[in-house]
């Protein structure tokens, strides 16, 4: 991992740790839409104590007797949390009695029935709540509901956070493998490929964070429908396009590198993703060796419902995020946060 990603709202307030025990990072996903009530799948929101989502979804599928196939969910919950997330388990004649399930660290909160599999990103987002407890002097209320307030006005960098990369970058090592020839099982390959583009993302997005264009459009871009995966071209940029800018109703984008390439069609967003591509040559050639298909994502969010408490011993947050969206690209606006040693499973 080479620096850390310039911050568009200055320097961090203070330092802090995240996620000193589970309770201090809490997650709860938001689906958007309610459960059919019937059909083939049952539908669980479970609570997971220092759980990974994927060795939970081995589980339920154990305990219903299915395959892993069978199991869905709409994404990875942070491990080293207290996470509520669905899941959807297809279930073949008499359906599990739910209320057996007995495993550490988990709780089942709601059982129901729906008629399609959960897919990853078919939830609308998620709320958090985080408890940083300071590692250096936090500076007054005031201070710090001023930085919250910007934030809540204009968004933060949409940066992958460095649980995309892997503990000590070890995705990107699995993506160097990859490129190299290496064979990965299917979801090793998966990681590598992730950090490899979000990697470049996060190298582009920090380029136009510096350059003062996170938040603008430029002319050629592609520009991203607020709350969807729908993208435009702006071949120009009028004073229509600013005003939906604003409302953050669009975002400007930045590329999920893959064929062809690079995602701007103007010369100066181009050239800046040529640019970052260059430095990055392994992997942008790598990944289009892999034969991904190039994709944009938004290089801003915005949180809403943002609460700030503080005490004596620690400031809490709550807010929500969209989905793909990570806290710790929030958290950094704020502070410079560390996780806490510990040991998981």
């Amino acid at each position: 991992m080479s620096a850390p990603e310039a911050r568009a709202h200055g320097e961090p307030l203070f330092a802090a740790q995240i996620r000193s025990q589970p309770e201090d990072f809490e997650v709860v996903e938001q689906l958007g839409f309610e459960p059919d009530g019937d059909g083939e799948h049952d539908l669980l929101f479970v609570e997971k104590v220092s759980t990974n989502t994927e060795w939970l979804a081995r589980q339920l599928a154990r305990f219903a007797g299915v395959s892993a196939r069978d199991v869905g969910y709409s994404g990875l919950k942070d491990r080293h949390a207290v996470s509520r997330q669905w899941f959807s388990v297809y279930t073949r004649g008499a359906r599990p009695d739910w209320s057996g399930l007995d495993l550490e660290g988990v709780r089942l909160i709601r059982a129901t029935r729906h008629r399609r599999k959960l897919r990853r990103g078919s939830h609308r987002g998620n709320y958090f709540r985080v408890r940083l407890v300071p590692l250096s002097s936090v500076p007054s209320t005031a201070v710090l509901t001023a930085r919250i307030d910007a934030i809540a006005a204009r968004g933060v960098p949409n940066y992958f956070g460095p649980q995309r990369f892997g503990r000590n970058g070890e995705n990107l090592d699995l993506a160097a493998a990859l490129f190299t020839g290496a064979k990965l099982r299917r979801d090793k390959r998966g990681f590598a490929i992730s950090a490899a583009r979000a990697r470049v993302f996060n190298a582009v997005l920090s380029y136009r964070v510096v350059a003062g264009t996170w938040e603008r459009i430029l002319p050629g871009e592609l520009a991203n429908l607020d709350g969807s995966g729908s993208v435009f071209e702006v071949p120009a940029v009028d004073d229509e396009i600013e005003r939906r800018v604003r409302a953050f109703d669009i975002h400007p984008t930045g590329p999920l590198w893959g064929t062809p390439g690079s995602s701007g069609t103007s010369a100066e967003v181009a050239a800046i993703e040529v640019a970052v591509a260059a430095e990055f040559r392994a992997l942008t050639e790598g990944l289009c060796a892999a034969g991904v298909s190039a994709a944009v994502r938004p290089l801003r969010m915005r949180p809403s419902g943002l609460e700030l408490r503080r005490d004596e011993t620690s400031v809490e947050l709550k807010f929500w995020l969209p989905k793909g969206a990570f806290a710790t690209a929030l958290l950094a606006e704020i502070a410079d946060v560390e996780d806490a040693p510990r040991q998981s499973r």
